[in-house]
């Protein structure tokens, strides 16, 4: 607002718009940034605090649109300013989702982001002469890529690198700044991760076919007739990575991404839900929740994966699951022990950063000391009191074949393979086999299998006989006499029936290939033990993987005696 007399002339009814104006931007901002001293843990407390901020940025937002006019001559309002605001609500709605793991506000911050590049809020910044503003539209360009991966919107996400590219280099020329080197590494971390899928499903046009690997009506077995099954659901779940240099992209690593669309339905639109998250009157009994809540935790220290790991147990309902999946380097014994407990197998490392307190020194004088970051499968035994379903993928995935069960409380622990041939293309930088295979089984089994492209036609007869394959293993594992009870206790939740018979697909085709042959640690285990004969050695499933290998071609990288046992 202008000062003197000018302020005189305006009138009164002006002069209150700019002064709400200003009440709402300052409360707005104090409220987003209070977001930052919530706790990251726990689904209750952070509720009514977002609900709020939601309702104040929902004014501003409203009260920006029928005050423009107002706002541009005697506030003097930017277009950036709107971008601002606009990106603010997307970042709320992307932070809902990570605390609640509906993917529905994931398209409301896509909206959002998309309107900011749309109506082009931020392109007066590179005008002003103040690099503070342009890094604010670098960020949320990036934000704005980590929103289309997860919805993957490969096509926006790559217009998006190019621009953000652009905007990099204009950033780096004008202003010649320190943050150059990070910036470029921004980019080269979203381009691998791009890149990631090692086979490429074609259009006739050669165009990449975007597939989607969350849970769709179609995509789990159903339970038939006759099948006895547990009623616990999944409800809860700890994704943790710290694999060394697997591509990641905003702490996220690519088994981490795979990990968790391999937990989410695919997305509604949120037309049909509440107007804004967390306003639901105490009153109404909440819809239930299509997706378990999950807590996604990069090289966690100790003690933040036990924090969030006793407020997962806390806040876990009466029936339902908690699933960790633990994607790390593995850590192993470092000498010879005379005993055999559940802290003498090693574990996975949670993070790399040990604690430099005269810690290496430690280390090297003392054989007995044990990393300190190190998850040991002990450390799991106090949270066995309910039902848990671990999923590890490590180079010492193994340690947890040790488990045992104390309480008595449904426990399953799937366990990849401890390495892999060396015959087969080294891919671990672009995620791990064993994920992949959770995540995608038809495109695991064809990079097993030497392809690296494919037609879409075929991609979709062979999802087609493949879920064919899933209904038997369904039937296999239901029908056994002798499987443990608690595959069947987890076998009536929808995501964990889907891990559990891609888990036993992935192990028959491993037994079945080669060259995985040649060492059994190239093959999965689970806790407790598969009746092989009855699941991954099954003739019957063995006579499908083959069938499935004869459509792609491929029959000869895999045994053919197990046909004349059938």
């Amino acid at each position: 607002m202008s000062s003197g007399g000018a302020e005189d002339d305006i009138p009164q009814a002006e002069r209150k718009t700019v002064t709400d104006f200003c009440y709402l931007l300052d409360k707005s901002k104090q409220l987003f940034n209070g977001l930052r001293d919530l706790p990251q843990y726990g689904q209750k407390q952070w509720q009514s605090y977002f609900g709020r901020t939601f309702d104040v940025y929902t004014k501003l937002w409203k009260f920006q649109q029928q005050h423009r006019q107002v706002l541009d001559n005697r506030y003097g309002l930017k277009r950036w300013q709107i971008g601002e605001i606009a990106s603010k609500i997307g970042q709320l709605y992307y932070h809902y989702y990570l605390r609640t793991s509906e993917t529905s506000y994931l398209n409301e911050a896509f909206s959002f982001y998309s309107a900011i590049r749309q109506r082009s809020y931020y392109s007066q910044v590179n005008k002003e002469d103040r690099p503070e503003l342009v890094v604010k539209k670098l960020r949320y360009y990036a934000r704005f890529i980590v929103v289309c991966l997860l919805l993957n919107k490969m096509d926006v996400v790559k217009d998006l690198v190019k621009e953000l590219s652009d905007e990099i280099e204009d950033y780096t020329h004008r202003f010649n700044t320190e943050d150059q080197v990070e910036w470029n590494l921004v980019l080269q971390e979203v381009a691998a991760f791009i890149e990631a899928d090692p086979v490429m499903v074609l259009n006739d046009d050669n165009t990449i076919v975007i597939t989607s690997n969350r849970l769709s009506e179609t995509g789990a077995p159903l339970l038939e007739q006759g099948m006895i099954v547990g009623q616990l659901a999944l409800a809860d779940a700890l994704i943790i990575g710290n694999c060394n240099n697997q591509v990641k992209f905003s702490e996220l690593t690519i088994d981490m991404f795979r990990m968790l669309q391999a937990l989410e339905r695919e997305p509604m639109n949120l037309a049909s839900q509440m107007n804004k998250p967390g306003m639901q009157e105490s009153t109404e009994k909440p819809a239930r929740r299509e997706n378990p809540h999950k807590y996604l935790l990069y090289k966690p220290t100790f003690s933040q994966l036990y924090t969030f790991l006793a407020a997962s147990f806390k806040e876990l309902p009466a029936n339902s699951v908690l699933l960790i999946y633990l994607s790390a380097t593995g850590v192993f014994p470092s000498g010879r022990s005379d005993s055999e407990g559940p802290y003498d197998f090693g574990g996975v490392l949670t993070n790399s950063n040990r604690d430099i307190i005269n810690g290496d020194a430690i280390h090297k004088r003392n054989q007995s000391y044990k990393e300190m970051h190190c998850l040991h499968p002990g450390d799991l035994y106090p949270f066995t009191r309910k039902p848990m379903f671990i999923i590890v993928d490590s180079s010492n995935s193994v340690a947890y074949k040790n488990f045992t069960n104390l309480f008595g409380q449904p426990l399953v622990c799937l366990l990849s393979p401890t390495a892999y041939p060396k015959a087969l293309q080294d891919q671990s930088q672009r995620g791990s086999l064993f994920t992949l295979f959770l995540n995608n089984p038809l495109m695991a089994f064809l990079f097993v299998s030497g392809l690296s492209s494919m037609r879409r036609g075929l991609w979709e007869k062979c999802q087609d006989y493949l879920r064919k394959i899933n209904r038997d293993i369904a039937q296999l594992l239901t029908h056994s006499r002798s499987i443990d009870q608690s595959f069947l206790q987890f076998f009536g939740d929808e995501f964990l029936r889907l891990l559990l018979t891609r888990f036993i697909f992935c192990s028959a085709t491993m037994r079945m290939h080669k060259i995985f042959r040649q060492e059994t640690r190239n093959y999965p285990e689970s806790y407790p033990q598969l009746p092989r004969d009855e699941t991954v050695e099954n003739p019957h499933l063995q006579k499908h993987i083959l069938e499935l290998a004869s459509i792609l071609d491929v029959r000869n990288v895999f045994l053919e005696n197990t046909l004349d046992d059938y």
